[in-house]
């Protein structure tokens, strides 16, 4: 809700009616195709957090088997109605993996009725998809997924670091190499134990979620990693969290006494049958996928997201490149004018900051930073959206200075902008000891050379 209007409002970077108006409702279906305003778009996600909050409290559950069912149907048209209009800023695999997640957790059912065996199944097979999925892109892609040595740069050149992911860098290489070992288990192994019966179905989840906590402490990948771990919790049986956790109660020694669930009404039957068969057949897709060698990344085989393929981090990147978007208010036609640095709340900038933990929100504009630097300025990731981006600085737009952590003219318009392309390493823990620094750079190039107000009109069209 804070970002959206900015990166993709009215007046925003890729703006919501531009995109409406080239494409069709076939192609992107939307309830903000219908009429687009920044106030309407706040109405619809003042509504979805309404919503959200009536199940964080349990009042949805309480009632009803149909209540659960609409609230959360209405929860993923929401949600997939901002994902398909926002354009590169929701062009990532949890964006679908949060749709698919809401559309299953529709059929749960509430407190009232016993949760249906073929939802808790779909559910392991979305895990299983996100995590195997994950593992064969990795074996299939890199090669130093094969011969171990990933972990040796990922640290450094991961999209956006967080405040450890210094010092895991610098674990030995005996360590980076068993994290990769430990990877594969995790991604290749424990998926298979998902099928098996309890216990062993609950060992691999809980190694699912040790793996995935490793990488929450040590990177900031929005809501990834926790979306994996509310999936893999859900495997675990009462009967292991009793045993782990002694004062978690055994749902299954308690039972005797306790008010069982209602009958299961038939229309809930009917429904969640009907959601079932529509889900498995959209699976065909995702599978023959997951078999394929030419096996695609974190795609959505339908226009509604209900079942995609998963994966990250294919190819691992050697080097990090960093873009440093610059102004100044100095007009000097025969000397360098002074440039200052506008600074990024997550992303690399300041060599002397501690990489902050952001996790699990989402700075989209930070990621979009780390493709431009990584894939080139007229990548489809890039492009034009820049070119708006420096036109709203030269502007001091409020809306896009708020995304950044720091604007060195406060509020002021410079008089020109440009982009610096950097090469970012590491410290080393000698380097760190004398300067107080955890990254060294060296400049590469000019990514965009001075703007004016001028220059970047006619440059963003």
């Amino acid at each position: 809700m804070a970002q959206f209007p900015a990166l993709l409002g009215e007046h925003g970077l890729e703006p919501v009616p531009r995109f409406v108006a080239r494409t069709s409702w076939r192609r992107a279906p939307s309830l903000l195709r219908w009429r687009y305003s920044d106030r309407l778009f706040r109405v619809y996600a003042w509504v979805g957090v309404a919503l959200a909050v009536s199940v964080v409290v349990g009042l949805a559950q309480a009632g009803p088997w149909w209540v659960v069912t609409v609230v959360f149907l209405l929860l993923w048209a929401l949600y997939l109605s901002i994902v398909n209009v926002g354009q590169t800023f929701y062009a990532f695999g949890w964006e679908s993996l949060l749709c698919e997640a809401l559309f299953l957790t529709a059929f749960l059912g509430s407190t009232r009725v016993a949760v249906p065996v073929v939802v808790l199944g779909l559910s392991r097979w979305l895990l299983f998809r996100l995590e195997f999925g994950a593992g064969l892109i990795k074996l299939r892609g890199d090669r130093a997924w094969r011969d171990l040595t990933a972990l040796y740069y990922h640290q450094e050149t991961q999209p956006m670091p967080g405040p450890l992911s210094w010092w895991a860098h610098h674990l030995p290489a005996w360590w980076h190499r068993l994290e990769v070992v430990g990877n594969h288990v995790a991604q290749l192994g424990a998926p298979v134990l998902l099928v098996a019966p309890q216990p062993v179905s609950s060992i691999g989840a809980g190694v699912m979620v040790l793996t995935q906590l490793w990488l929450v402490a040590t990177g900031n990948f929005s809501w990834l990693n926790w979306a994996a771990i509310v999936l893999a919790v859900g495997v675990v049986s009462d009967g292991v969290w009793a045993r782990v956790l002694p004062w978690v109660p055994d749902d299954d020694a308690v039972a005797v006494g306790s008010r069982p669930p209602d009958d299961v009404p038939v229309a809930f039957a009917v429904v969640v049958g009907l959601a079932a068969v529509v889900l498995l057949v959209k699976s065909w897709r995702p599978l023959l996928n997951l078999l394929s060698r030419h096996q695609l990344m974190n795609a959505s085989f339908d226009r509604y997201r209900l079942v995609n393929a998963y994966g990250a981090f294919g190819s691992v990147t050697k080097d990090r490149f960093e873009v440093v978007v610059e102004g100044t208010r100095e007009t000097c036609d025969e000397c360098e004018p002074r440039w200052a640095a506008y600074e990024f709340r997550g992303k690399p900038g300041d060599v002397r900051r501690r990489p902050p933990q952001v996790a699990p929100y989402h700075l989209r504009l930070d990621w979009l930073m780390w493709f431009l630097a990584l894939r080139g300025y007229r990548d489809p990731w890039g492009g034009s959206w820049f070119d708006v981006f420096l036109l709203r600085l030269l502007e001091a737009d409020r809306p896009t200075l708020a995304l950044l952590r720091r604007d060195p003219f406060h509020g002021e318009r410079p008089v020109a902008v440009r982009a610096v392309l950097y090469r970012y390493r590491y410290t080393s823990r000698e380097e760190r000891r004398r300067t107080g620094a955890f990254w060294a750079r060296e400049e590469l190039t000019l990514l965009e050379a001075p703007l004016t107000l001028a220059d970047a009109r006619r440059a963003a069209g």
